[in-house]
């Protein structure tokens, strides 16, 4: 079961996993609100995320992730939160997603991410020399985090965007 029945709904996983999709589908599911943690930051910074990595770097982003975080874990209520493939990876940044509410890992093959995010010119960590090698390298080293700080993981290679979030309403009820 989930944390506390009613509250919260974090999704985590690489860029590309289903966060977004999955988080539309499942509140639409829950009847909670969806925030996205990117636009969240968008919003409050000004400017996109790409536009924050160019100008800021990426370590003021992640700044940015943990100050959010540390604003949003003090609120209660019914949301589904699609938060940042790269914020469970900061140390402090766990125990905040914890906190937030219940935490599910959706997790791809890399093979599946590639093939989602070939196309994609958005992705600041993506672009570059074979995106297909660090698409894998990124996932490796980005487990460990994601399995620590999840309540519930769930593959989703081969399910659906309505059986993913069946799931997650399932475990969360």
């Amino acid at each position: 079961m989930g944390k506390e029945p009613g509250g919260n709904v974090v999704l985590i996983g690489f860029m590309g996993s289903g966060k977004s999709t999955v988080g539309i589908r499942l509140s639409y599911q829950l009847r909670y609100a969806l925030e996205d943690t990117d636009k969240l930051i968008e919003a409050r910074a000004g400017k996109s995320i790409r536009e924050i990595f160019a100008q800021e770097g990426e370590e003021a982003f992640r700044q940015m992730e943990t100050q959010l975080l540390e604003m949003l874990a003090g609120r209660k209520g019914q949301r589904v939160y699609s938060v940042g493939g790269g914020t469970p990876v900061r140390d402090v940044n766990r125990p905040l997603l914890r906190k937030l509410g219940t935490v599910v890992y959706l997790r791809a093959r890399p093979e599946t991410i590639y093939e989602r995010l070939r196309e994609d010119t958005t992705r600041p960590l993506l672009q570059g020399e074979n995106p297909r090698e660090k698409i894998g390298r990124m996932m490796a080293e980005r487990e460990k985090a994601y399995m620590e700080t999840a309540d519930l993981v769930l593959d989703v290679d081969d399910l659906t965007v309505e059986q993913v979030s069946e799931r997650i309403a399932g475990f969360v009820m």
